[in-house]
């Protein structure tokens, strides 16, 4: 490599615009390609305007709610969500401004254009304003995201039929929406809606909401979502969408058909490697079109790395930011710890919020893992009785015989907050006498979180 190394990244979402900031700092010649905007879906169109819209849906369930503590008001609480949206849209482009920002300030350069190898050590970058730029580079980070994965028998209108992509441009709240998918993406929408004033129906392929989460943090959402008046239906497989004037039908595969004002399809993602030219530079795909990549985030590729949704490890925003920075620093020959999964927190932003790290209930079920458990409910919580919250619980996993704390789940009101004494014991492999012995403020949901190692002691 040479004296200053020339690193070219295409993509300038969390994996790709982390990865630049890394490069830069230590003193690497680094040029960003970047066709969307900076900070790509998770800034634009997916993480920051929806957890946005959610936070509006969180006010509009506490204020309803709050009855039940003894607040009175009258008159009608409403949405207005062309307003939402105008500030939703207005947060993400200010969010990409200052990224930009970041990036310039730190020495980044930036074309705008669609870039593609030409070969392992190349880029071609289109740009947008005309021209074409040939970049050589000393090594090559592709990070160039997702995209909401269509059914050629319900493809997006942008007016009935929409991708979540396409729902900050409504300007009414959908009188009935359809929501095609039970997971994440698709809970959290329906969640959501469902508390701004829309009717609800999910479709859900299999057995209960979010299948690849928690079995008993799923039913609690699921038990929350049918109180609140949501129709849930399981083991149902839409197979089609054909939108009219007034309405939209969604045709099912027991033959059965469904009819709201919209419907969200909300039924996956696919890479964005199409057109890159990384099979002809020797880039392995795996078959639904994801860059392969090693725990370093190398590709097969001598030189070329790839981070983010592209690769399909775990399409989150944080880990996509860790595998770009994870590249960058090996690219570097800096010393770097390989990405471990086993200690990614996350969460699902529902109401109530579910979040997990480290071990699974599947992984101690199946044998996989020998664990202690204990699943703690938050009705004993002094703090959730003052919040008039019942639905939830802490649930934490530990190692027999050494009581260290293997992964947790939490459910409950900002359950990604509270996740994070779990995940701090996960990463420094605590025991559950330490996490039980550490303070907690009485009285506070966290104090769960401490009682169940108190509890978890007794069982390891």
């Amino acid at each position: 490599m040479s004296a200053v190394a020339r690193m070219v990244i295409v993509g300038g979402g969390p994996g790709g615009y982390e990865a630049a900031l890394v490069a830069a700092q230590v003193g690497a010649e680094v040029t960003l390609v970047d066709r969307d905007g900076l900070g790509g879906s998770a800034v634009l169109t997916d993480v920051v305007p929806s957890k946005g819209l959610i936070t509006v849906a969180d006010v509009m369930d506490e204020v309803f709610d709050s009855r039940r503590l003894g607040v009175r008001f009258d008159g009608e609480v409403s949405v207005d969500l062309a307003k939402v949206n105008d500030r939703l849209k207005g947060l993400a482009a200010a969010q990409s401004d200052d990224v930009e920002a970041h990036l310039r300030k730190d020495g980044v350069e930036i074309l705008r254009g669609v870039g593609r190898l030409d070969g392992a050590d190349r880029v071609v970058v289109d740009l947008e304003g005309g021209g074409v730029e040939t970049i050589s580079a000393d090594a090559i980070l592709i990070a160039t995201g997702a995209h909401p994965r269509q059914l050629e028998s319900a493809r997006p209108d942008g007016e009935r039929i929409l991708s979540w992509t396409q729902l900050y441009d409504l300007d009414e709240l959908p009188e009935h929406l359809i929501v095609v998918g039970s997971g994440v993406t698709g809970a959290e929408f329906a969640g959501a809606y469902q508390a701004l004033g829309s009717q609800v129906t999910l479709v859900s392929s299999r057995a209960r909401v979010l299948p690849g989460e928690d079995a008993d943090a799923a039913a609690v959402l699921e038990d929350v979502f049918g109180r609140r008046g949501m129709t849930v239906l399981s083991r149902s497989r839409a197979v089609s969408a054909v939108s009219s004037a007034t309405d939209v039908t969604v045709e099912l595969q027991d033959g059965g058909s469904l009819t709201g004002t919209h419907v969200l399809m909300a039924v996956g993602s696919v890479p964005n490697t199409e057109g890159l030219g990384l099979t002809e530079a020797g880039v392995a795909l795996d078959d639904g079109g994801f860059v392969k990549v090693d725990r370093v985030s190398r590709t097969n590729a001598r030189g070329v790395y790839a981070a983010g949704d592209c690769t399909g490890v775990l399409m989150l925003a944080s880990v996509a930011a860790m595998q770009g920075r994870i590249a960058m620093k090996h690219a570097l020959g800096e010393a770097v710890q390989p990405l471990d999964l086993s200690v990614v927190s996350s969460n699902v932003f529902t109401d109530p919020e579910i979040a997990t790290v480290g071990v699974t209930q599947h992984q101690v079920d199946s044998g996989e893992v020998s664990a202690a458990q204990v699943k703690l409910p938050f009705n004993t919580n002094a703090r959730a009785k003052m919040q008039d919250f019942h639905d939830g619980f802490v649930k934490l996993f530990c190692r027999v015989g050494t009581g260290i704390v293997m992964g947790g789940v939490v459910v409950a009101p900002r359950a990604s907050e509270l996740i994070y004494p779990v995940s701090l014991a996960v990463r420094l492999g605590l025991d559950v006498d330490q996490v039980a012995d550490a303070f907690t403020v009485y009285p506070s949901l966290s104090g769960s979180v401490s009682e169940a190692a108190r509890q978890l002691h007794l069982r390891s």
